[in-house]
């Protein structure tokens, strides 16, 4: 794990939009396509703020979300609709969101043919990931229902999940999906996370899901 800290969290938001936008940039010179992988959550706002108007061919870009709640684009609390929001626009909008919903009562009436549509655009070349107070990634929650098969070597790509105080169904990508991505970052703030991390780094990955990305990524850290 490489570890960058950051006296503010401003300085954190432009540094690593900075980094993602040469690596991305990078990817492009050498593949036809390449796949950016994205979270919810509102950390990432800032980031995705100054990448959106960037000189980048995002017409050779897919972007994916780590994870998504079972909930259609209108809900406040959809990940796609704050992606729309945040990245998808200005420049960035000639970029191609994959999608991780499909309207349906269970997540697992569309998993078939949302994993159809997202295996064209794996392996994932950058991903970008936060982290939570309780060490889970993405939708891959301690306690979660299906954790251990999701953190398992031959899951499956894309899975459903429900888990204690979640109050909707979600899909996520999986342990081998991230330790397959080209580039990892992790973005965390607070007191809180940090202590969270270094936590972590003792715990088994079913007590602390963030550990199947640790040993792979770039974290970086503001108060």
């Amino acid at each position: 794990m490489k570890l960058l800290t950051y006296p503010d969290r401003d300085m954190m938001f432009l540094d690593v939009a900075d980094q993602i936008a040469s690596e991305l940039s990078g990817f492009l010179r050498t593949q036809d396509r390449v796949t950016f992988c994205v979270p919810g959550g509102s950390t990432p706002g800032p980031v995705f703020d100054v990448l959106c108007d960037l000189d980048l061919d995002w017409a050779r870009v897919s972007v994916v979300l780590s994870d998504e709640r079972w909930v259609d684009e209108g809900s406040v609390r959809s990940n796609t609709r704050l992606v729309r929001q945040r990245l998808l626009r200005g420049r960035a909008s000639a970029a191609t969101l994959v999608p991780l919903y499909a309207a349906g009562l269970r997540p697992e009436d569309r998993l078939a043919e949302l994993t159809a549509g997202l295996l064209p655009h794996l392996p994932l070349s950058l991903l970008l990931l936060g982290m939570g107070d309780d060490m889970h990634i993405a939708s891959l929650f301690p306690g979660a229902d299906q954790l251990v098969g999701a953190l398992a070597a031959d899951a499956p790509p894309l899975m459903a999940m429900r888990a204690p105080g979640a109050p909707e169904p979600r899909v996520t990508l999986t342990a081998p999906v991230f330790a397959g991505a080209m580039s990892t970052h992790l973005l965390l703030t607070g007191a809180d996370k940090r202590a969270a991390l270094d936590r972590a780094q003792h715990l088994d990955p079913s007590h602390a899901p963030v550990r199947c990305v640790l040993g792979h990524a770039c974290v970086h850290w503001a108060a």
